[in-house]
């Protein structure tokens, strides 16, 4: 999947969402610079679950707070 260039504005913009790592930096990089319609095309709830335990220690504090209070579902 590739990024466009308002999101992945800085470094890799291309992921292969089969390898682990890549899938884990599509989704740190949309949270922290995406826009609303770019969390709904680049996001997959299922997989937004399966990665929160190692997201959470990859974002940043406010986008946290800000996706837990939205998605309660989301905290630990």
């Amino acid at each position: 999947m590739e990024l466009p260039l308002h999101v992945a504005w800085s470094g890799l913009r291309a992921f292969d969402l089969d390898q682990p790592r890549q899938r884990l930096g599509l989704y740190r990089t949309v949270l922290a610079e995406g826009m609303r319609e770019d969390l709904c095309r680049f996001l997959n709830r299922d997989s937004l679950l399966e990665l929160r335990p190692l997201l959470r220690r990859f974002i940043s504090r406010a986008i946290k707070e800000v996706w837990e209070e939205a998605f309660p579902e989301l905290r630990p």
